[in-house]
């Protein structure tokens, strides 16, 4: 561990009931937000509590651990390095890199004596492999990049505009603390990490062969965050690209990036029929900074980065997102969480009667009375309107629902 640790205090807490439990903890995410970081600050924690323990980690981006490459190789090398007579708490990190780990998982699983822990980059070894083989065995701990007040505490940094703009710009990937915060070289850097994972949690892993295709399509997610994806949309892509591959299967390749948790896929809610509509969903990057490093940070855009980094905040607070939608009226985001509801909607600025008569219009028509807010870039602090509360976008990145606002 470093001298100076920076504990992502909101993670450990979520994990910390279910440590020394019959129950593997799966940490999931995208490629560098800090899946492994975590990993070995609960080492460091168990390694102080409980020092009669026993531990075994295994990281599948090590070289010493190549041989791992199997379930039998899995079980094997634990077995092989277990302590009879305490406590072992197993630490496998980028866990799908083995072949049917599950497997070896199930079965150390059974034995009182391990106490398992496992990260993976691809949200199907819980659909598929997972959720077959270990139902009701397992519980996953979703990790996403910094949220904007671990990003003040990793780099140091007052709660000011200036600090908002830095995060809107090069977003929250931890790494990023031991970086200048200079385009050219944070640019590079997230270039870097968005080739790793493209190429090893999707190319590979699909054996994508269209890798051309695959790289215009992220550009043009990229571009588009928080629009409509639309099977028309995809069919006027599809022409402007000048290419014969079908709308199936563009949507398959989008699926495989949202299983890399490069991005994330948002279906919209119909909020009075309270069902979720068979077409059309929205996209937002897991880290804003990937996004920007890809096509560029421009202020035309600042309107889709501030619903990119509303909708981070929101996974952060585990709400379950979606797009709502009530009549021909949009709303930005439907938040749920422990059963209740959140109505968020997002604009740059409320410059104008008719941006207020908008954006507080479309919450006010929603007839019941869950909480509803319109977020902005304006610093004005003062009542609601109509009991809608309207707040900053730095005020609402503070926010942190089952705790005391900070």
């Amino acid at each position: 561990m470093e001298n100076q640790v920076i504990y992502r205090k909101t993670y450990l807490e979520r994990i910390q009931p279910f440590i020394g439990k019959q129950l593997i903890k799966v940490l999931t995410g995208q490629r560098r937000v800090g899946k492994s970081y975590i990993l070995k600050q609960l080492i460091h924690q168990n390694r102080e509590k409980n020092p009669g323990g026993h531990i075994i980690y295994i990281n599948k981006e090590d070289i010493q651990f190549e041989s791992i490459k199997t379930a039998v190789d899995l079980h094997a090398y634990v077995i092989e390095h277990t302590k009879i007579e305490v406590q072992n708490s197993l630490y496998i990190d980028e866990i799908q890199e083995i072949e049917h780990f599950e497997q070896a998982l199930r079965s150390l699983q059974l034995n009182p004596i391990y106490d398992i822990y496992c990260t993976g980059s691809n949200a199907n070894i819980l659909s598929g492999e997972l959720a077959t083989y270990l139902s009701g065995r397992y519980i996953e701990f979703k990790i996403n990049s910094l949220s904007f007040k671990e990003f003040l505490e990793f780099h140091q940094l007052p709660n000011d505009q200036n600090s908002l703009m830095l995060y809107l710009r090069f977003g929250g990937l931890p790494y990023l603390k031991h970086l200048v915060l200079d385009e050219e070289i944070v640019f590079s850097y997230l270039k870097g990490i968005y080739n790793t994972v493209m190429f090893r949690d999707v190319i590979m892993r699909y054996d994508i062969r269209n890798t051309a295709f695959l790289e215009n399509l992220v550009l043009y997610l990229a571009n588009n965050i928080g629009q409509l994806f639309s099977a028309n949309k995809i069919s006027n892509y599809l022409k402007s690209q000048r290419t014969q591959i079908a709308t199936s299967q563009v949507i398959q390749y989008v699926n495989h990036l949202a299983a890399a948790y490069l991005i994330h896929r948002l279906p919209r809610y119909d909020i009075v029929g309270k069902r979720i509509f068979e077409v059309g969903e929205k996209y937002f990057f897991e880290d804003i900074g990937l996004r920007n490093a890809l096509c560029g940070y421009k202020l035309t855009d600042i309107g889709n980065i501030m619903e990119n980094v509303v909708f981070h905040h929101l996974k952060c607070n585990e709400f379950d997102v979606k797009v709502g939608k009530s009549g021909q009226n949009e709303i930005d985001f439907v938040a749920s969480r422990k059963g209740e509801l959140l109505y968020v909607q997002v604009a740059y600025l409320m410059h104008d009667e008719r941006t207020i008569a908008r954006e507080f219009g479309n919450l006010e028509r929603i007839g019941d009375n869950y909480p509803k807010m319109v977020v902005s870039m304006d610093e004005f602090k003062g009542n609601t309107y109509k009991g809608i509360q309207h707040i900053s976008l730095k005020d609402f990145l503070h926010l942190e629902w089952g705790k005391e606002v900070g």
